[in-house]
């Protein structure tokens, strides 16, 4: 596998990615699937896990020779972190097979770093995607010629992991001296079809012909159609690459896997093949479009034995103290990124402060906060446009749709409150931070703690999970198995995973407007069920606790359908 996250290491987590990585080569060792991994080092990875130096790379990139160290370590995704599979551990036969024979192998070069040891590069409005095409063109580069030296263990199947890895694909297919790669059947994932790494063919030095100058001149027309972009046709897209060029394309959930196939139309709230439909239905008609479910990790409760009945856990209603608890987490992880910063937040201070008013009302039972809400992701549209919608019917502030919704959670649960963990998008954070300001039932947590994410995830009633688009979602995965129901838009993974008005609720809609005021409706509805017949509400926040979606599952898909074919 060529990947740029992997959460099994820390500090290489942005995205979902990153989940799959770490826990799908697990499940496919009981599958007899053995998972090396590639990825860049991003200058600390090495050094943090005393990884092993194997070899130096020299590739042509551009007009330089570049030298790129490769370092191999054993795989840690047994004890990487808190949510791997416990199970498995217990197993330590299973256990010390997997440790030896899966790697991980890191690329180091300083194109491959930054500053601060972040794995993307923000980037300019005016360049999108320079710094990080560069990086991953270099990598790709590297990778193809260590497998071609030998330095990399000989593989039965290539699988590339997003754009990222895109350029791989290219080189395999159309770079004389990678040649030999072509006998090796490739497989392309796509987590997230929106980011697609976008590039000019030329005219900047993170462009095509300025990182491969010789191959650029010996592609032929039809060859240049298959790796440009159907709507920029002067840029290259990686994506694109991977989508034309590999065997099979490999989507994150059945039902996003059919979206693709259509055209996107953003104003009215559809994301679909996002320009690359047509390269995704050429794919298609030829059966190699293959749509898998990504898993969810289910830890034991009693590793020693494995009856069903001890795998459920019964859900009970959240305790007053249990919510106390989440009020204290969200405070000390507000005042750990005050810790990293020189200044005060507007954002943190009002969190804090908000925090310290419901913490005091924990102390009667009168006041106390008695329903929690919650949701936890990236400040991006994908995740929260819907929010952001104008809403006619909001009592105050923005008018959006985010203040409706307090305002309808205020009516039905006067003690509820709404937390909100995430970062990212600096516009939207500004928004939130506003409706914050002036709702006592909203907590707004401009940052990412894990600990406190798991304890959001434990905590809740109900998740909040508006996507506009999903391929296929973690995180409602990990608020069911707590026993959380979703409030979810029927798009991609969430469709495939939440089963409506029974362990969950999904909301439609022809248009943007028609999706918030449906997502409002729905949020009615469970929040009155909650009311009026709170026993059928806990039903149904158990039956989400029973749901099983285990990697065990998928390994065996991709092994039929992925890598068997």
């Amino acid at each position: 596998m060529i990947a740029a996250e992997n959460d099994a290491i820390k500090g290489a987590k942005v995205g979902g990615m990153a989940d799959v990585i770490r826990d799908l080569p697990p499940a496919l060792s009981k599958v007899d699937v053995c998972v090396d991994v590639a990825m860049p080092n991003y200058g600390f990875i090495a050094k943090d896990n005393n990884a092993e130096f194997i070899a130096k790379v020299e590739v042509k990139f551009g007009a330089n020779l570049e030298s790129i160290d490769v370092y191999k370590m054993p795989a840690p995704y047994l004890s990487a972190n808190d949510s791997q599979d416990k199970s498995l551990q217990a197993n330590s036969s299973e256990a010390k097979s997997i440790e030896l024979t899966s790697s991980v192998y890191l690329f180091d070069h300083h194109l491959f770093n930054s500053h601060d040891n972040q794995v993307y590069t923000e980037g300019s409005a005016d360049r999108p995607f320079a710094e990080d095409a560069s990086k991953f063109a270099l990598f790709n580069l590297a990778v193809a010629q260590a497998y071609v030296d030998g330095v990399i263990t000989p593989v039965d199947t290539l699988h590339m992991h997003d754009w990222h890895a895109g350029m791989l694909v290219m080189l395999r297919a159309f770079a004389p001296e990678y040649a030999a790669l072509k006998d090796i059947p490739c497989v392309f994932s796509i987590h997230n079809l929106a980011l697609q790494g976008i590039r000019p063919i030329r005219d900047d030095v993170s462009s095509f012909t300025a990182w491969f100058p010789e191959l650029s001149r010996l592609l032929t027309q039809e060859q240049k159609a298959q790796i440009c972009d159907p709507r920029y046709p002067h840029c290259v897209n990686p994506m694109k690459m991977g989508i034309e060029l590999s065997d099979k394309v490999h989507l994150v959930s059945p039902t996003y896997a059919n979206e693709v196939l259509m055209p996107s139309d953003h104003q009215n709230g559809f994301f679909g093949g996002e320009g690359l439909e047509g390269s995704l239905q050429d794919k298609h008609h030829r059966g190699d479009i293959v749509g898998i479910l990504n898993g969810c990790v289910y830890e034991q409760l009693n590793s020693q034995k494995n009856t069903k009945a001890e795998q459920i856990k019964e859900i009970k209603p959240v305790t007053s103290k249990q919510i106390n608890q989440v009020f204290e987490d969200a405070q000390q992880a507000v005042i750990k990124w005050l810790g990293k910063s020189e200044w005060v937040k507007s954002v943190d201070q009002i969190a804090l402060s908000r925090l310290q008013i419901l913490m005091a009302k924990q102390l009667k039972p009168s006041t106390a906060c008695d329903f929690l809400m919650t949701s936890v992701g990236r400040l991006t549209d994908q995740k929260v446009l819907l929010l952001r919608q104008p809403h006619a019917g909001a009592n105050s502030g923005s008018g959006s749709t985010l203040q409706a919704l307090l305002d309808i959670l205020k009516r039905l649960k006067p003690k509820a409150v709404f937390v909100l963990l995430g970062s990212g998008d600096k516009q939207i954070a500004a928004e939130f931070q506003k409706v914050a300001a002036i709702n006592d039932n909203f907590v707004f947590l401009n940052g990412y703690d894990d600990g406190l994410s798991t304890a959001l995830y434990q905590s809740g009633e109900v998740f909040m999970m508006p996507s506009s688009f999903e391929p296929c979602g973690i995180s409602q995965l990990l608020a069911m198995k707590h026993g959380q129901v979703c409030i979810a838009h029927g798009v991609g993974g969430l469709r495939d995973t939440i089963a409506d008005k029974q362990n969950g609720w999904l909301f439609e809609g022809n248009n943007l407007q028609h999706q918030s005021e449906q997502l409002l409706l729905v949020l009615n509805n469970a929040l009155s069920l909650h009311n009026d017949n709170p026993d059928e509400y806990l039903a149904m926040r158990q039956s989400a606790s029973e749901v099983r979606f285990t990697w065990h599952q998928a390994a065996k898909q991709y092994l039929t359908k992925l890598y068997s074919e």
